[in-house]
């Protein structure tokens, strides 16, 4: 079993990385929410224990940005803060399980392998626009009954249009949802992304569901043009 560990505290971080790699887990470890979003995003894991306290992002930020981009890993947070509205704001972004520090590590580990045996949650509901569907879970775009493959920066941004079918979404907003936080690049790797999934989305079906709203952004259209 793979888990990916999320903690800035070093000396924590390598204690319970010595604890359930002796109960039998495989251990990577991140040390701030950047890397580990990224970590979880390009590795499957079959579980995540994930600090809400970190550098660069903090853990409510990469779990709801695993969750936007379609990555369902059960995910396990761990605060220093033992309070409701904490509890609330991690479930609701999607974590699936809540512990405070200090904890019992004989709990970890037991949460752990709930998480496990219970597996992923339940997928999402299938995003759709028109003709145009996207599973989440199992990472499939269609339009009608024709699949169509995406790179998963494209995949990420189809998502992120979906997720606002019918509204104007900014370069800015695309790329501070899509993009590595730590991105400085020309603002306008947007549109060349747009480019690219209208090229797949689009132009071999002879439609075009993005529109381009000048001086705004970017809309998907609720249903198939006419």
């Amino acid at each position: 079993m793979r888990i990916l560990l999320v903690e800035d505290e070093r000396p924590l971080a390598e204690v319970v990385r010595r604890g359930l790699s002796r109960e039998g887990f495989v251990v990577d470890v991140c040390h701030d929410g950047q890397d580990g979003l990224w970590a979880a995003s390009e590795s499957v894991y079959d579980a995540i224990v994930l600090d809400i306290m970190l550098p660069k992002l903090n853990g409510y930020e990469v779990v709801e940005r695993l969750r936007d981009a379609g990555v369902w890993t059960p995910t396990l947070m761990l605060t220093a803060v033992d309070g409701e509205h904490d509890q609330a704001e991690a479930f609701n972004l999607g974590a699936d399980d809540y512990l405070t520090k200090p904890f019992s590590f004989v709990v970890l580990v037991a949460r752990l392998r709930a998480l496990i045996r219970r597996g992923a949650p339940e997928r999402p509901v299938v995003l759709t626009a028109g003709s145009l569907s996207l599973d989440p879970a199992r990472r499939r775009v269609r339009r009608g009954g024709t699949e169509i493959p995406l790179t998963t920066k494209e995949f990420a941004l189809l998502t992120f249009l979906m997720m606002h079918v019918g509204e104007v979404v900014t370069k800015a907003a695309i790329l501070d949802a899509v993009w590595d936080p730590a991105y400085d690049g020309d603002v306008n790797i947007v549109e060349v992304y747009v480019g690219y999934l209208r090229r797949k989305i689009d132009a071999p079906f002879s439609s075009s569901s993005i529109e381009t709203v000048r001086g705004a952004g970017y809309r998907l259209l609720e249903s198939d043009p006419g």
